[in-house]
């Protein structure tokens, strides 16, 4: 129940939180806010797994955050008044993106403690298509226009997100939740990449730098919650 729950809030709230953007940027600089997640899993898993760490979760976390500030200030990096007037502009997809991050970050916690090696994930994603269609026909969505290069589009995107989340779930349940969520720190960067592509959105040099400063902070996590090696090499036998 609490896996169906959380994975269902978070998937909606990504959604949302793209799909009420109002340009090709803010598109990519909501979901910079979304890619929290790995930092937020991390702490999440020292806070509530005993997760062991040592001091640099402390500095991890801050460059994280003042990344996305980074990212939020526009060309001038880290600058209240550009944040504010970006935040203001769209407070729904930005707050979605925020709260995603906080849910999935709790979905990873829940699954690694709780679900006894269970995978509910596809259980999870035909609760997911329900919620969207039912908000669909229930606010009276836009037409569909069907063409070649929307079906390729959607074939692939079934795909990345099946196999994705599949294997994810997987980790989660039988590996090591840190490690996971540190491994993903440069998805942030391959995202906002691929987005410019295809959305056709140049991106400044701030926001490139405040995805690096994302990255590094979920590095710096990361490390902080790597196991010290202890003891000696055994000496070969002789002979």
């Amino acid at each position: 129940m609490w896996g169906s729950l959380l994975f269902v809030s978070y998937e909606l709230c990504l959604s949302l939180s793209i799909g009420y953007a109002h340009t090709a940027q803010q598109a990519i600089e909501v979901g910079m806010v979304n890619y929290l997640w790995p930092a937020f899993t991390i702490v999440a898993a020292i806070l509530f797994n005993r997760q062991k760490a040592n001091f640099l979760i402390v500095p991890g976390f801050v460059l994280s955050i003042l990344g996305i500030c980074w990212v939020l200030g526009g060309a001038r990096g880290v600058d209240p008044a550009a944040m504010l007037h970006n935040v203001r502009d769209n407070p729904l997809s930005y707050g979605l993106a925020f709260a995603g991050a906080l849910i999935w970050a709790a979905y990873c916690t829940v699954t690694a403690r709780s679900a006894n090696g269970k995978n509910g994930v596809t259980l999870f994603f035909l609760l997911v298509a329900a919620s969207l269609w039912a908000k669909y026909l229930l606010q009276g969505g836009e037409h569909m226009a069907f063409s070649a290069e929307a079906v390729v589009y959607l074939v692939l995107a079934a795909a990345a997100m099946g196999f994705g989340y599949g294997a994810w779930n997987v980790g989660i349940l039988h590996g090591n939740v840190t490690i996971l969520a540190g491994a993903s720190y440069f998805t942030p960067v391959l995202s906002a990449a691929l987005s410019t592509l295809l959305l056709q959105a140049p991106l400044s040099r701030a926001f490139w730098q405040g995805a690096a400063m994302v990255c590094g902070g979920a590095v710096l996590c990361w490390l902080a919650t790597r196991a010290p090696k202890t003891g000696r090499l055994a000496s070969l036998p002789d002979g």
